[in-house]
């Protein structure tokens, strides 16, 4: 999809994101711990390295529009492997980053990934549990 990012995210356990800041401790700007806003809440860390901002997410939940917390989502079920520069990198599907946006409230990216899905023949309804 043609976007210019502005930060990398990685999103991974509780466990992992404490593991990260620890390997990564010469970059850390705000450690991680948890952090809880009204629709996200999970272990937030930020990272500067090589000028680029790196965001940790641990054990994200999400909050639905009837006020309930859902379970933590298995990522390794939406994780895919893309070669990039001679690099494999784990990747979340577009699919599952469609619906974490529309869960969100974040209607403007949603949209952007529904109609690129759209163009490509994909669905946005791939990765849903029911």
């Amino acid at each position: 999809m043609p976007v210019i990012p502005h930060d990398i995210d990685i999103q991974t356990d509780k466990d992992g994101a404490y593991e990260i800041e620890r390997l990564l401790d010469e970059f850390v700007v705000e450690r991680v711990q948890f952090s809880s806003a009204e629709r996200i809440r999970s272990h937030f860390g930020v990272f500067i390295i090589n000028a680029i901002r790196v965001e940790i997410m641990g054990d994200i939940e999400k909050r639905t529009a009837k006020g309930v917390w859902q379970p933590i989502d298995d990522l390794r079920k939406y994780v895919r492997f893309v070669e990039i520069d001679d690099m494999i990198i784990p990747v979340l599907l577009l699919e599952y980053e469609y619906e974490a946006y529309v869960q969100l409230g974040r209607e403007d990216k949603a949209q952007l990934l529904q109609n690129w899905l759209e163009r490509r023949g994909g669905s946005v309804e791939e990765v849903s549990d029911g």
